[in-house]
């Protein structure tokens, strides 16, 4: 039987604040270093794995996690008083928390490495590779994608604003960066933009990833990368009329 979903609120525009709600003896897991404030009676150990699964799959996972150089630990906060209490969570730079409710979208979301913040404890936190190695040698992004397994609440951040797309059975096209996550059965992979010349100085990279089937995609507008390349290009250009 399903237990009940995770009590949340999140909080604030562009810098938005994940606010969770546990009951006595309740559970959270989040990446290290998510955690804004807790309560009291709020207890926290870090530990490998999610929690999830048995022996041999969390060993499995751990394997996995360190093959493609990610943490192996999560962090877990359980509620050890007699009342519910709270813990916060936000993500290292602006943009939008998306709650995943993984019962209504068939147990399973794809999000990219970095995108997962915080679920329920019992949800799977998994390396997922992409079906096709073009993926990942062209995507930019995304040779290394997450899986979010279970029934539980799960919870992502995204840069900037989001933008959530139904696809039944069609095909979108999307900057590699821009693509946070995606669920149901939708192939994933990675084409030519266009032509030479629009691939040269259309501005709009080489490739774009390409979704197609059905089931949700999440878009973000300011991927990190992006934003890290803006404000060094602002820093080097400072420099150099200081110079």
């Amino acid at each position: 039987m399903r237990r009940p979903p995770l009590q949340y609120s999140i909080s604030g525009q562009d810098v938005q604040l994940l606010q969770v709600t546990l009951d006595p003896r309740e559970t959270v897991i989040a990446e290290a270093g998510a955690m804004v404030f807790m309560e009291q009676d709020i207890n926290f150990s870090a530990k490998m794995g999610d929690g999830s699964g048995g022996v041999v799959d969390k060993l499995f996972g751990i394997g996995k996690r360190w093959l493609t150089g990610e943490s192996l630990f999560f962090t877990h906060f359980q509620n050890q008083g007699r009342v519910p209490r709270s813990v916060g969570f936000a993500a290292p730079y602006p943009g939008s928390i998306i709650p995943l409710d993984l019962a209504q979208l068939d147990g399973e979301v794809i999000c990219q490495k970095t995108a997962f913040l915080a679920a329920a404890l019992g949800v799977q936190v998994d390396i997922a590779l992409t079906k096709r190695l073009s993926g990942g040698f062209f995507g930019g992004e995304g040779f290394v994608l997450q899986r979010l397994r279970g029934d539980g609440m799960a919870f992502i951040h995204a840069g900037g604003a989001v933008v959530r797309k139904q696809l039944r059975d069609e095909t979108l096209r999307l900057e590699t960066g821009c693509l946070v996550a995606f669920s149901g059965d939708i192939d994933y992979g990675v084409a030519l933009s266009g032509g030479l010349k629009s691939m040269m100085f259309g501005g709009e990279g080489m490739f774009l990833a390409t979704l197609s089937g059905s089931g949700f995609v999440w878009i973000q507008s300011l991927p990190f990368s992006r934003m890290a390349e803006r404000v060094m290009a602002y820093a080097e250009a400072h420099e150099d009329n200081k110079g």
